[in-house]
């Protein structure tokens, strides 16, 4: 049935594509399709965005497809995010249609339709590059040299995709130049991982190795939120703060000192605001999920405030601010409704009566088994403290299954009444994320994590107070 329903829906595509083709050199508005079918979804819609912005969220019907229609599409890369998030490539009359399985969310990403062969194009080179930066770390004792022809080949290989692609598909000069961004940036993030293996051996860079860094554009609107440039941008201003580093100091990537640097250093580089404020927000993001500091956050907040001129990205941060400051030692920890396993509304500050450690999990998560492992072995170890665990799905009943099936000891499991009140109070942005508080409810520590190499020098510490 479903086979059929698919089939059914890409000759509807094809057939409209085959019309959106004569538009091209017409005055006309051109309509762009987008659909397909999410198998094993786990969210009943989709969301389609161009970078920050949301275009459209759009339902799944009963068999799991979806279809979006609009005449306002300009060429460029468009992200649809269900659950995780993928970027494509899209121009005017396009009508694209994919497939995809959550189980194997990258790898089962198949196109088809006006505009497919483009994209799985771009997905190819995508899991290509996935699949070399995981091997590449048993190349990095290499000589700076010999490390340069292994990844001069898988860059040669790319580019002979890429000629033969285009000698067999007619794709417009926009395409060309982002599927080619895709290789360099790659390539030359690459390079800035071997740069930072090797930080604390300056002598074993030959004196052109890093030329490539007279190549980067950071004016390249077209790729604001493309994976390979961005990700490209974060490792090289990451290698070259470290280089205001001793080179055998030990770097603390969360520590204020690091970050504050490479906040000053992206602003003092970057002229383009869209880029520059881009990467602001993204490592105000990482800093303050991690900081533990108030007054080095206030110091933090106030500077970054100064340097990025996005409004959006101002509020969002700042309310990320006003949620993280309330999560550091001495304060008391945010007051939000639970409800226990017999279905009793409780507050989170009544239930703390003995130092304690508050962690989340959720049952659609893999970790569910290993926080709860850990929780019970450390428990073990520090019975001074209470081990609360907190679920942060939405359905009472799934969650009392788990917890009984599981044998999970009951007066120690909670489940989250209101989740986005929750989120927004306690900053729930893992599901490692571990909260310890003493038995008046004060936060000893808002941001650490029970599989940390300290975390039980942390327990010791802070029962020996």
């Amino acid at each position: 049935m479903k086979a059929r329903l698919f089939k059914k829906l890409l000759l509807l595509f094809l057939f409209v594509s085959l019309f959106s083709c004569k538009n091209k050199d017409e005055n006309l508005v051109q309509t762009t399709y987008i659909g397909g079918q999410i198998i094993n979804p786990t969210l009943d819609y989709i969301i389609f965005s161009k970078g920050n912005e949301v275009l459209d969220t759009v339902k799944l019907d009963e068999n799991n497809f979806f279809h979006f229609r609009t005449d306002k599409i300009k060429p460029g890369l468009y992200n649809l995010k269900h659950s995780e998030s993928q970027v494509f490539y899209i121009e005017p009359g396009d009508s694209l249609l994919l497939h995809q399985n959550t189980v194997d969310f990258d790898e089962s990403l198949a196109y088809s339709g006006r505009g497919g062969e483009q994209n799985n194009l771009l997905m190819d080179f995508y899991l290509q590059n996935e699949i070399e930066n995981r091997d590449l770390q048993k190349w990095y004792g290499l000589s700076s040299k010999d490390f340069e022809k292994k990844i001069d080949s898988l860059k040669a290989s790319k580019l002979k995709e890429y000629d033969e692609f285009n000698k067999n598909n007619e794709s417009s000069e926009k395409f060309k130049k982002i599927a080619l961004a895709n290789i360099e940036y790659d390539y030359y993030s690459k390079k800035e991982l071997f740069a930072a293996a090797n930080r604390s051996n300056p002598e074993k860079f030959d004196k052109h190795f890093f030329d490539y860094r007279k190549n980067i554009n950071f004016k390249r609107n077209d790729l604001l939120y493309y994976y390979p440039y961005y990700r490209f941008m974060n490792r090289y201003f990451d290698n070259v703060v470290c280089t205001k580093f001793d080179k055998n100091a030990s770097i603390d990537r969360y520590s204020f000192k690091y970050n504050f640097k490479k906040i000053k250093f992206i602003d003092s580089v970057v002229t383009f605001d869209s880029l520059k404020n881009s990467l602001l927000q993204h490592n105000a993001y990482f800093y303050l999920l991690n900081a533990k500091d108030a007054k080095e956050e206030e110091q933090y907040f106030e500077v970054f405030s100064k340097m990025n001129t996005d409004k959006k990205h101002l509020e969002k941060i700042g309310m990320l601010y006003d949620a993280t400051i309330k999560l550091t030692a001495g304060q008391t920890i945010p007051n939000v409704a639970l409800v226990n396993t017999d279905n009793v509304v409780k507050d989170l500050q009544n239930i703390i009566k003995a130092p304690s450690v508050i962690y989340f999990w959720s049952g659609t998560s893999a970790k569910n088994k290993n926080l709860h492992s850990r929780a019970a072995e450390l428990k073990s170890k520090y019975p001074e403290y209470d081990f609360l665990a907190i679920n942060t799905d939405t359905h009472f009943k799934k969650w009392l299954e788990i917890v009984k099936k599981s044998n999970y000891h009951s007066d120690s499991e909670f489940q989250l009444e209101n989740i986005n009140e929750a989120e927004e109070k306690l900053v729930l942005n893992s599901m490692t994320k571990v909260i310890i508080v003493d038995k008046q409810g004060i936060i000893l520590d808002g941001k650490t994590n029970m599989f940390n190499s300290d975390f039980e020098q942390l327990l010791l510490g802070f029962l020996n107070r």
